[in-house]
């Protein structure tokens, strides 16, 4: 007993601070989606792709430049061998020799210069196409929080509601007006309103795990609102906005870069040539070497025979670009699937809310007059039972048809190209 104050000031201390602790970060819409798109690891790695496709592209580029490039050599001999009395070469001798290369015919060179070219359009079409996904997957993973939390308030009103309940029922029984059958079916409605209570609860804080998964944090994130997709008036035709989706225009860059690579094939076939000059300096001189010299040469190289290679190469680049313009077909005739889809659920869903919300607020009357009727003794609690039932269902319904209309607001978005 002595230590009772001394633990009440200590857990005045630490609950407010377990409570802190316990608090999740709430962000809106808008922020989700802004906070996934720049630090997601997928968005991340695509714009890692752009770097290396660039630094590919200027490893290529400089195959097509000219080069210089410089060397010194030390040579010490023996034993010497003399003319005259004269060494014909010294004993340590230096050889600084520097030359410069220039390709003069490079076609292969230049055609993977270009190459290389259309793999930074590819790689940042792709990176524009990983936004778009993490955006889209971010903003489902938003809407998940958010019926979550409505249909955990809702199961915690039915359970509340099953407690009044059953408080009135045990009242009635302790006076001697109500059974004991109507005191144990209100109680067991009760502990089953409890035990999904516990559910959704666990529902929202998975939801909210995946949410603070995608924003790229090491806690849950909450949603701190419901947000209103404005849908623009669509006045585009849907083929124009089926080749403006981002995954159609990274198929795209893809064919492109594909069609170029085989296009591109004959040019293997072609010589290369390259001329080179390289001044030298020898210190010290000998007998019969100049100190200075120079020397220029020209290299032309000519491909004959390579049992096949070229050939080869050539039906690999055309079995390629086979695939990503099936790949290309595909995902156009996917998308304006999406695009048809997306606006059909919008209709259908507006008109699956207005009756799911007529139902919940006609099983909210039901349940009114028919806990009166039971208080009144016109019924059994069986009828309230149901009724309650009957009310949390249709306001779970209305719930997940809130949250079907807003998902298919969002997919037509992602579907035409305007989100984010």
């Amino acid at each position: 007993m002595r230590s009772s104050p001394f633990i009440a000031a200590l857990l005045a201390l630490l609950l407010p601070a377990l409570a802190g602790a316990q608090e999740i970060e709430r962000v809106t819409f808008d922020e989700a989606v802004q906070r996934a798109i720049a630090n997601h690891p997928t968005v991340q790695q695509a714009a890692a792709g752009v770097l290396r496709a660039e630094a590919l592209l200027q490893q290529t580029r400089s195959r097509s430049l000219p080069a210089v490039d410089a060397s010194v050599t030390t040579s010490v001999v023996g034993p010497l061998t003399q003319f005259d009395g004269v060494s014909i070469t010294p004993r340590t001798q230096t050889l600084t020799t520097a030359g410069v290369s220039v390709p003069l015919y490079a076609p292969v060179s230049w055609a993977a210069r270009h190459q290389a070219e259309d793999q930074v359009l590819a790689s940042q079409a792709v990176q524009a196409d990983a936004r778009r996904a993490i955006a889209l997957e971010t903003g489902r993973a938003y809407l998940a929080v958010i019926v979550q939390r409505r249909v955990l308030e809702l199961n915690e009103r039915a359970r509340d509601n099953a407690r009044a309940h059953y408080g009135y029922a045990d009242e009635r029984l302790r006076g001697g007006l109500g059974s004991r059958l109507n005191a144990v079916r209100a109680q067991q409605e009760l502990s089953g309103d409890e035990a999904r209570v516990e559910d959704a609860r666990m529902a929202l804080r998975r939801a909210q795990e995946a949410l603070g998964v995608l924003v790229a944090v090491d806690h849950p994130v909450d949603a701190a609102g419901e947000p209103s997709f404005a849908l623009p008036a669509l006045t585009t035709a849907d083929l124009d906005l089926v080749r403006g989706r981002t995954d159609v225009l990274a198929i795209v860059a893809r064919q492109t870069a594909a069609e170029r690579v085989f296009s591109d094939a004959w040019k293997s076939y072609l010589p290369t040539a390259t001329a080179r000059v390289a001044p030298q300096l020898l210190t010290p001189a000998g007998l019969f070497a100049n100190s200075r010299s120079w020397s220029t040469s020209l290299q032309v190289s000519i491909p004959l025979f390579d049992g096949g290679l070229r050939r080869g190469e050539a039906r690999e680049r055309q079995a390629l670009l086979d695939v990503v313009r099936s790949e290309r077909s595909d995902a156009e005739r996917q998308a304006a699937s999406e695009i048809r889809t997306a606006r059909e659920a919008i209709q259908a869903g507006e008109r699956a809310l207005a009756h799911a919300r007529a139902a919940a607020t006609q099983a909210a009357d039901v349940l009114g007059i028919t806990d009166t009727a039971f208080r009144e003794g016109a019924t059994t609690n069986i009828e309230v039972i149901d009724a309650q039932r009957g009310a949390r269902d249709a306001e779970a319904a209305a719930a997940v048809a809130e949250d079907t209309l807003r998902q298919a607001q969002l997919e037509l978005l992602g579907a035409v190209g305007r989100f984010p």
